[in-house]
């Protein structure tokens, strides 16, 4: 008896916060999602890391809602660029080699919500992966990299534009 009590408050607060998805997202009214491609414009350009990048947005949000991707006239739209790609040794060996180095990544963000406009911003986000400074960026460590990288901001805008974070 507890239980069902319990089970149909938690459905009935749900119910009257909007519409959720089951990771947190609240998508309001909208139907339809636009992500514009994601150039790369920051000093080092690494080929073939905007279209990486815009893919891995779309995938999120394919997997994490019910919208509809579109390519234009989205309810909410996502548009932007790659800012920075940068490598940096993070330290070093005692003959002043570096013993590991630091991919960083940067995109700015420009979101569009066109059925609550209050909810638009500009915002930029980064991250970072670490790999040994023995290695090169290239090949699988590219790919752990990227896969690190994008899996970490693509949630950060996820969460910044649906989840209100």
């Amino acid at each position: 008896m507890i239980k069902n009590i319990f089970f149909s408050l938690i459905l009935l607060s749900l119910a009257s916060c909007g519409i959720y998805s089951f990771t947190g997202g609240n998508t309001g009214n909208a139907k339809t999602i636009q992500v514009d491609f994601f150039p790369n414009t920051a000093p080092i350009v690494e080929p073939g890391l905007g279209q990486d990048f815009t893919l891995a947005l779309q995938d999120l949000f394919i997997r994490q809602t019910n919208l509809d991707m579109v390519k234009t006239g989205g309810d909410l739209q996502y548009e932007g660029e790659i800012v920075e790609y940068r490598i940096t040794p993070m330290s070093a060996t005692a003959d002043q080699k570096a013993a590991q180095n630091r991919l960083t990544i940067g995109v700015n963000v420009r979101f569009y919500n066109n059925l609550i406009p209050e909810d638009n911003f500009e915002k930029r986000f980064s991250f970072y992966y670490d790999y040994p400074g023995t290695s090169q960026l290239i090949g699988s460590t590219q790919e752990e990299a990227y896969e690190v990288i994008f899996e970490r901001i693509t949630q950060d805008i996820y969460n910044a534009s649906l989840a209100k974070w």
